[in-house]
Formats: C-alpha cells, structure tokens, sequence
C-alpha cells in the first residue's frame, strides 16, 4: 500500500502545484476544466480564493491518503478515504462559487 500512499501523495502535490499556480496567474482563472473565468472586477483576489480552494483540497486530500500506509489492500474502509474528499470539494466548490466577486 506503500504505492497507493505515494501515488495519492503526488496527486495532492498536483493540486498544490494548481494552487500556486492560480495565486500566481495575472488574468482570472476557472475552477473546473473548460471553464471560462467570470468577469470580475478584483483579479487578485478571485484569485487567491480560488487558490485557496486548491490548496485546501490539496491538503484534506493528502491528509485522507494517510491510512493507506495502515490499511490492507481491499479493506471496505476505503469508501471513508473517498468520501469526505467528495464531500468537502462539493460544499467549498459551492461555496466559492456563490460567495465570488463576479460582477
């Protein structure tokens, strides 16, 4: 499970690689694949909250990658490994996206 924990481990440093990536970024950046970027009056800061979505989930995933190096492989407790990852990228993704500054 060692190969699990180290492939999850990338993942998430993928993810914190996007998020550096939008705090970075000039022009406004989307979320979600194939999506344009909103009209927005502050660029900077829709920005750094999208990079902070990013990061966040970079981290909540690394942190339910864990287990893997504790738990035997098919282990039915894989399902809560997968689930809050699922949970918190629905609610903050909602939650980005109705508290923007889209003008």
């Amino acid at each position: 499970m060692i190969i699990a924990f180290v492939i999850w481990t990338c993942v998430a440093f993928l993810f914190l690689g996007i998020a550096i990536y939008c705090r970075t970024c000039k022009k406004p950046v989307g979320f979600y694949t194939f999506q344009e970027a909103p009209v927005i009056k502050d660029i900077q800061g829709y920005n750094k909250a999208v990079s902070k979505l990013w990061m966040l989930y970079s981290i909540v995933f690394f942190i339910c990658g864990v287990p893997f190096l504790f738990l035997k492989q098919n282990s039915p407790f894989f399902i809560f490994l997968i689930f809050p990852v699922l949970v918190i990228d629905g609610s903050f993704s909602f939650l980005a996206v109705s508290n923007s500054s889209v003008s």
